[in-house]
């Protein structure tokens, strides 16, 4: 990869606590909380009004998406994303911040991050820690919600990182680019039931006495991934304590896994948000030009047809 000067991917705690001592958020810098939870666990927007860092605002990444498609979390049109962040007080001028809530130091937050990215936008950064270290560290928070005047922002959507299920479909015979997937091994391998069907299938399970494998006929999307596809899990990714890994880490991390940083890279998960972790690690490699397939396992699942989904479960039943 020739060297290039990218605009940072990262801030610390020590930055961002500075910049607000400063009281330098505003118009040139704003900050976002991008959590979002499984209604059920936890919710994002509540705890927002009772905690963040001061002078964020709330990022709803369940507001700012397609609400016409059947699949999670998918880029919402270029108006639709530039009228909802300006709405954040955020023109294209912003320097903005994006943090989470999430108990490993982050998770959403590089979803957030990458869409920025891929609505051209350039100065935009993930807290590295998360809300979890700001308040380990001790750093203020508040519950006052800050009135930000409306900004005017230009969205213009950079379709060189995204990828379409028919692109993904044809690279299944070019071979045009790497596919890495983000999700637990076991969730990649077809041997662990999808996250968000778990709760009923373990219902099921008690109900009816149901095996693994028959649980998944009613989880409604079975594990699996796309062939050729490689895993790193994004989690690895992260340190105990929550922040990025170092580096050196991250790119034997790839290296590992045969995936060469020099050639195309597409990143896919379940919905298109861990995906972005992978977006984010290659980008502090210096490579800032990853894909990401915006409907990953979700639209996949439903939409290929069974020769192009491979599963362990699979096999062993045949």
């Amino acid at each position: 990869m020739a060297s290039q000067v990218l605009p940072r991917a990262l801030v610390t705690t020590k930055w961002l606590s500075e910049a607000i001592r400063a009281q330098r958020v505003g118009p040139s810098l704003r900050v976002l909380d991008a959590s979002w939870y499984p209604p059920q666990e936890r919710n994002a927007r509540q705890e927002f009004r009772e905690s963040h860092i001061p002078g964020a605002s709330f990022f709803d990444i369940e507001e700012c998406r397609d609400k016409s498609s059947p699949y999670d979390f998918m880029l919402p049109s270029e108006s639709h994303f530039a009228d909802y962040v300006g709405c954040l007080g955020i023109s294209n001028d912003t320097h903005v911040v994006v943090y989470d809530g999430d108990k490993l130091g982050t998770f959403y937050a590089p979803r957030a991050w990458w869409m920025f990215r891929a609505f051209g936008h350039r100065e935009v950064s993930v807290l590295n820690g998360g809300f979890k270290n700001w308040v380990k560290e001790g750093h203020p928070v508040t519950a006052e919600v800050s009135q930000v005047a409306p900004a005017v922002f230009k969205a213009t959507l950079n379709k060189a990182l995204l990828k379409t299920f028919e692109e993904m479909v044809e690279n299944l015979g070019s071979r045009q680019f790497q596919v890495v997937d983000s999700r637990p091994e076991g969730r990649f391998r077809g041997t662990e039931l999808d996250q968000g069907r778990r709760n009923a299938a373990c219902n099921l399970e008690k109900k009816n006495g149901l095996e693994a494998k028959e649980l998944a006929v009613f989880s409604g999307l079975e594990s699996g991934h796309i062939p050729g596809a490689v895993n790193i899990p994004f989690h690895s990714f992260l340190t105990e304590a929550g922040h990025e890994k170092s580096l050196e880490e991250i790119q034997q991390m790839f290296q590992e896994k045969k995936v060469d940083l020099s050639k195309p890279l597409t990143a896919t998960c379940r919905k298109g948000v861990t995906a972005c972790h992978i977006a984010l690690a290659a980008y502090l490699c210096g490579k800032p030009d990853v894909s990401v397939y915006d409907g990953s396992w979700s639209e996949w699942f439903h939409r290929a047809p069974p020769q192009y989904k491979v599963s362990e479960l699979k096999r062993n039943k045949a």
